[in-house]
């Protein structure tokens, strides 16, 4: 897989990215990250890559010029167009693992008050956002996807099971049932007897209604959507 992120800071990107698991996925050849400084596609002096909007209001936007020269450069006909923004659908394991199918990944950083609207009408291929709230620019989202789609690149993990019972990644779309590890107390706390027993049918069953009370605990907002989906 190749990513190429398009963004005014490029700098910012290889201190998160190029440690730990995405960092080593790069090392060993599954992925190919590349940050690319939009203001390299200017003509002007100055580099100017926004303007004030039409009609008056706050801020500046990105102007479409750069945007599309860009993105018609590092283009593929194997490319999907990724732009962050706040207005986007919003970014879930079910999308991560839709992109990490994907052979290469073009994601386009906001910032200032967005971008023509131009961009996410006729270059975009899917706006997505990370969540309900505004940063002040699409690179740490770009970042976010980044950790989250080549996490599941075959290899990436180490182990290509260690992702099948995380949070969001089960059929069910249960939040993760808890886990334990050694000593089997520890400060008088001790691990559930079951998972001690070594009888795995009975710690598979306590792991699927663990799962299940964890959601309903922490997210019934997901615990509801999945008993609809039970009863249909």
């Amino acid at each position: 897989m190749r990513i190429d992120i398009l963004t005014l800071f490029p700098e910012i990107f290889f201190g998160p990215l190029g440690s730990s698991i995405v960092g080593r996925a790069m090392k060993n050849g599954l992925v190919e990250i590349h940050a690319v400084n939009l203001r390299d596609y200017t003509h002007d002096r100055h580099q100017t890559v926004d303007d004030k909007p039409f009609g008056g209001g706050p801020g500046m936007l990105m102007k479409p010029e750069p945007l599309f020269e860009a993105v018609e450069a590092l283009k593929k006909d194997d490319t999907k167009v990724i732009l962050t923004g706040p207005r986007g659908e919003r970014f879930t394991q079910k999308i991560a693992t839709e992109l990490a199918r994907e052979s290469h990944l073009l994601i386009v950083c906001g910032h200032y008050e967005g971008v023509d609207e131009r961009v996410r009408l006729h270059l975009a291929d899917r706006e997505i956002s990370i969540g309900d709230y505004v940063l002040t620019s699409g690179n740490l989202p770009a970042m976010v996807m980044c950790d989250a789609v080549v996490r599941l690149l075959p290899g990436a993990l180490g182990c290509d099971e260690s992702d099948a019972d995380e949070s969001f990644s089960t059929e069910s779309g249960f939040l993760e049932y808890p886990q334990y590890t050694r000593p089997a107390e520890f400060r008088s706390w001790k691990v559930p007897d079951v998972l001690l027993s070594g009888n795995h049918a009975l710690i598979e069953k306590w792991r699927r209604n663990e799962a299940f009370l964890e959601t309903l605990r922490r997210r019934p907002d997901l615990a509801g959507k999945m008993e609809s989906k039970s009863e249909d």
